[in-house]
């Protein structure tokens, strides 16, 4: 039988070889554009709910610990395996309701329910992918529970299946026979599953050595200048510092650094052989300095307000949500509708926030928001029902989770680019009601074409195409289109290939790494090409990522 801390150990386990390896996992992507990546956003979901586990009490049961496992990663899902991964660990809140302990047969049955959940929750599941691991994998644990009660053996033996299944993975997606690699995120499951394994065989935690944030060490010689990096955060509004003289037997420092990272950030903890030395930012400076008194007597504790000269009035309850705030304030709802738009870079935040927007997430390509970061922005906007704008494909399912968790109605509509999403906001009609207006705004952004002109983020083969890494690529409504050596050609090159007979209006829409003069000799370009036949407009938004997003309509 499994016991709660056992169960703990092992999430926590598998959360730490997520980390340590997320890089080779990233890798493994076939796409070759700079994207949040597999391995990352499994990492940073994982991760999530590590925090709040090394707090849970040895004697905590399965049921609690699943319970607080699920909430955890549900909350710090990002991106499409992120959503996934976080569904897939979830049956076992399912699987353990009420139970101290697990069986082989608990935990195969909650393997079932979480890949239940995750089939459900995708639109269209893609065999050959991490999906196809989880379900297989389920299937043979409910096989090989029956006739084994032994967790450690048997949880190898699903291991086993699971990475056999991984292997076949090429020869159901062409994508990855082509580029001669297994699923990126049936190898990340599998990669968590082992570390768990770890733990049911009684060897331990797998040691995690890829999150610190500094180089070298921090010591207590070293303390006040690490937490010089974070005078500038003002995230939360208490920086508290403490030192504790601690007492003889104490638990390890890391359940004090877990706790406070759960309620704040910039968390410094450091110890020697006498003393615990602490700073955080936090709106909670009591419960830090409560938790710090559990491990000994304390000793200059001191509690600065950061938020004197930093708080700004909000103008008409338009906000901007930063996506790594995790602290919000549920605003009571005061009309009827209400938007929250995914965006990066200062000229497009604008544009939403003209358009219509009340909060702006700040995410997209490369940083995926988490469904608590949406959830943060649904719940700041002061409407009944609220209109979600991801913006990209790799945001849909975490903000189609924050659904679930919102106490007002919440509608997430199907944007994968910037000017679907514009599109789909100014097709909003005040006076129509939520039936009239989805299907409006559906059919609005579903009309729109969006080129994109970005670069290679690593050497690839993609449909037959040897790609190399910094190579410009052009991206037609999401589909690798073409590759040059030049930006600009690469971008009126796209331009053309969008524009047919019906065009009307073309956006060119420019990044943080692209000149005012570079853009307007594109410009210039297409308005020579086009000019008598559709309206040009040139924007600077200022995205990452991104060197220019051309809409045509």
């Amino acid at each position: 039988m499994v016991s709660g801390k056992i169960l703990r150990d092992a999430f926590i386990s598998g959360a730490n070889t997520i980390s340590n390896n997320k890089k080779k996992v990233d890798e493994l992507n076939v796409f070759p554009v700079p994207d949040g990546d597999t391995g990352t956003n499994m990492s940073m979901t994982l991760g999530n709910a590590k925090k709040e586990l090394v707090i849970l009490p040895d004697t905590a049961g399965v049921d609690e610990v699943a319970k607080t496992m699920a909430s955890a990663l549900l909350r710090g899902a990002r991106g499409n395996s992120g959503v996934i991964t976080s569904l897939l660990f979830k049956g076992f809140d399912k699987g353990l309701k009420d139970k101290k302990e697990a069986s082989t047969m608990d935990i195969a049955l909650s393997l079932e329910a979480g890949v239940e959940r995750a089939y459900k929750a995708v639109m269209k599941p893609t065999e050959g992918t991490i999906l196809t691991v989880a379900r297989l994998a389920a299937e043979k644990a409910k096989e090989l529970a029956a006739a084994n009660d032994d967790v450690a053996s048997f949880w190898d033996d699903v291991c086993l299946e699971a990475e056999r299944v991984l292997d076949t993975t090429p020869d159901l997606l062409p994508t990855l026979k082509k580029a001669g690699v297994v699923d990126a995120g049936g190898k990340g499951l599998c990669l968590v599953m082992r570390a768990m394994g770890e733990v049911f065989h009684g060897r331990g935690i797998v040691e995690d050595t890829a999150s610190g944030k500094t180089s070298e060490p921090v010591t207590i010689e070293t303390f006040a200048s690490v937490v010089g990096e974070f005078d500038d955060e003002i995230t939360f509004t208490y920086c508290t510092e403490y030192i504790v003289k601690k007492d003889e037997g104490c638990e390890d420092s890391l359940k004090l650094r877990a706790y406070l990272e759960s309620i704040g950030d910039c968390v410094v903890v450091v110890e020697d052989d006498e003393i615990i030395k602490v700073h955080v930012h936090t709106n909670n400076p009591g419960l830090a300095i409560e938790k710090g008194l559990e491990f000994g007597s304390m000793t200059l504790p001191k509690v600065e307000n950061m938020r004197y000269q930093h708080e700004a009035k909000q103008k008409e309850n338009k906000v901007t949500v930063s996506s790594s705030n995790k602290a919000y304030t549920s605003v009571a709802p005061e009309k009827d509708f209400g938007f929250v738009a995914v965006a990066a870079g200062d000229g497009i935040e604008a544009m939403f926030m003209d358009a219509g927007a009340d909060c702006i997430v700040k995410g997209g390509q490369t940083m995926n928001p988490s469904t608590e970061d949406i959830l943060a922005a649904i719940m700041s906007c002061p409407a009944r029902t609220v209109f979600v704008l991801p913006n990209n494909k790799n945001i849909i399912m975490a903000a189609e989770q924050a659904v679930k968790l919102a106490d007002r109605k919440v509608c997430v509509l199907q944007t994968r680019t910037i000017p679907q999403g514009l599109s789909a906001l100014l097709a909003f009609d005040p006076d129509a009601d939520f039936n009239v207006n989805r299907s409006a705004m559906t059919k609005a952004f579903e009309r729109v074409k969006t080129g994109q002109i970005t670069f290679a983020a690593r050497d690839s083969e993609f449909d037959g195409q040897e790609i190399n890494q910094g190579e410009i690529l052009a991206l037609d409504n999401g589909k690798l289109a073409f590759v040059e050596k030049e930006t600009e050609k690469a971008a009126y090159k796209l331009t053309k290939r969008l524009v047919d007979g019906d065009s009307e209006f073309i956006t060119i829409i420019y990044g943080e790494d692209i000149s005012d003069a570079d853009a307007e000799s594109l410009r210039a370009r297409v308005e020579a090409k086009f000019g008598s036949k559709v309206d040009i407009s040139l924007i600077s938004g200022g995205q990452p990522v991104y060197y220019y997003i051309i809409s045509v309509e």
